[in-house]
């Protein structure tokens, strides 16, 4: 058993911020933040023992800046760095100076770091390993002729994406080989501009897809367990939207068998800590590698609710040398789990993206129900970062009962100042494909969802204003019954239980 970390620092900000500072202070370990000009008045600055100005809002002068970050760690003291998620966190540079600075990279190490990020090394490592991945190009893809003839041989459609990251950017899709030659340079410029580099791969576009990801933990002793699976196919543009636990279509068989092939694509890279395998379901029921994500996921909260594991606390343990303290036959699948990731863009307008000032908020709350969030009554929500402000995430005895009380949270949700994702979230938790398990990545699309979204609220809003007009009419009339009864203006100002218990007392 290895030695407990005496202080973390958090390499990020908004709610997984939040979220690594509780798991310190369950633990007993001193939390370190970094905040930008932007994120003086966050609420992770708050809450953390300590905190440390980066610098300018932009992310590259601040949660990008690898060398000003490691001089705040190694000047304040910090024993591990957390990553969290998006920004460096998969950044095997990063890492690797974390290392050189007898830094604890609370993650995998920057040599399997760098294997997973590659992905078409990652792809042959895989094949290696016997694990099945997408027919596509094997190498990397400079040139448009070549990723032509790789499309030839794996069949239209292709999608072209980027080799170098995640996220839904540099992806393009092409249906004969005049729009793979159009949409060439521009997924090439949009992997540029996120990643820094443009290589891309050719990858065989699979129809009517679920996209499923199991939940990894591996520890320096080369024990590797799977915590299940996470659906993950309510998708816009290759961004998930929703996630929940367990998937209708992975049975107790399959999830065994998928488990053990994502654990084995653990091992083949000497993967360490918690992360993530991700697969494709084609309509067959054929599951496909894509990749490993080298970090905590974003929707990590859907398996703590059906485990009953703190993912976060598991990688401290771990980053500390402890071995993962269960077996895989000891997990449970508990109940069902789902995540709606409330973001601030506006889903009546093409989702732009919203700022401002939040002047108020309403968080749900109740039996199996969650909420991460970095938002109270007059934060600010800034453009500079990633448009994710909330996690709403719900548990029930089964599918339905998570759903149901993701409905009713939903309605309870209130952010003033803003528009959110809620209203399309409310939509799909109360469809019929949706409530079925009748879904893919072209959910939204397939089922017209954003008209559906749009069609629904203008039904709301007519039948608020009819009730509206109805309730002013009835007040009306009942305005006019107490004039002509002779009703004192004293009793017309209070309601009938006041009024009755006035005259109970002989007022």
């Amino acid at each position: 058993m290895g030695k407990l970390i005496s202080s973390i620092l958090i390499a990020n900000r908004g709610e997984i911020a939040l979220r690594v500072i509780r798991a310190c202070k369950e633990m007993k370990i001193k939390s370190i933040a970094l905040y930008s000009d932007e994120d003086l008045r966050s609420k992770h600055v708050k809450s953390a023992d300590e905190a440390y100005y980066l610098g300018p809002p932009a992310p590259t002068k601040s949660y990008l800046n690898i060398d000003r970050i490691i001089e705040i760690a190694v000047g304040a003291g910090a024993e591990a760095i957390h990553p969290g998620y998006g920004f460096l966190s998969e950044n095997e540079t990063f890492a690797a100076k974390c290392e050189e600075n007898r830094i604890i990279f609370i993650g995998p190490t920057s040599e399997a770091m760098a294997l997973t990020g590659d992905k078409m090394k990652c792809k042959e490592i895989m094949k290696k390993a016997e694990v099945p991945t997408i027919p596509g190009s094997d190498d990397i893809l400079e040139e448009v002729d070549k990723a032509v003839e790789i499309a030839e041989e794996a069949g239209y459609p292709v999608l072209l994406k980027s080799a170098y990251g995640g996220g839904g950017r540099g992806i393009r899709f092409a249906n004969d080989e005049k729009k793979l030659r159009e949409e060439f340079e521009m997924a090439a410029a949009e992997s540029r501009a996120a990643f820094g580099k443009s290589g891309l791969y050719v990858e065989k576009f699979l129809q009517g897809i679920r996209h499923i990801e199991f939940q990894l933990a591996r520890d320096s002793s080369g024990n590797g367990r799977h915590l299940f699976e996470r659906e993950c196919s309510i998708q816009r543009r290759h961004q998930k939207l929703i996630e929940f636990s367990p998937s209708s279509v992975v049975d107790k068989k399959t999830r065994s068998k998928i488990g053990e092939i994502a654990v084995r694509a653990a091992e083949s890279v000497d993967y360490l800590n918690a992360g993530t395998a991700e697969f494709l379901r084609d309509e067959k029921g054929n599951f496909y590698f894509i990749e490993v994500n080298s970090r905590l996921q974003v929707e990590h909260p859907v398996t703590e609710l059906v485990t009953g594991i703190d993912l976060v606390k598991l990688q401290i343990k771990i980053a500390c040398g402890e071995e993962i303290p269960f077996k895989q036959d000891d997990l449970n699948l508990n109940g069902s789990a789902i995540e709606c990731r409330i973001n601030a863009e506006d889903p009546f307008h093409d989702f732009v993206p919203s700022v401002g000032l939040v002047p108020d908020c309403n968080l749900p709350y109740g039996p199996g129900v969650r909420v991460d969030t970095y938002l109270y009554p007059g934060c600010s929500v800034s453009g500079y970062y990633d448009s994710l402000v909330a996690k709403l995430i719900t548990w029930g005895q089964d599918f339905n009962e998570a759903r149901v009380r993701m409905s009713n949270a939903l309605d309870e949700f209130l952010i003033e100042g803003i528009n959110t994702t809620i209203p399309l979230y409310r939509t799909i938790m109360n469809e019929k494909n949706f409530i079925e398990g009748k879904i893919s990545t072209d959910y939204l699309e397939k089922y017209d969802m954003l008209n559906v979204m749009q069609t629904e609220l203008k039904a709301k809003q007519m039948k608020e204003a009819d009730s509206a007009i109805a309730s002013a009419l009835l007040f009306s009339e009942y305005m006019k019954g107490q004039y002509s009864t002779g009703n004192s203006s004293k009793d017309l100002s209070l309601s009938n239980w006041v009024r009755t218990g006035n005259q109970k007392n002989g007022i």
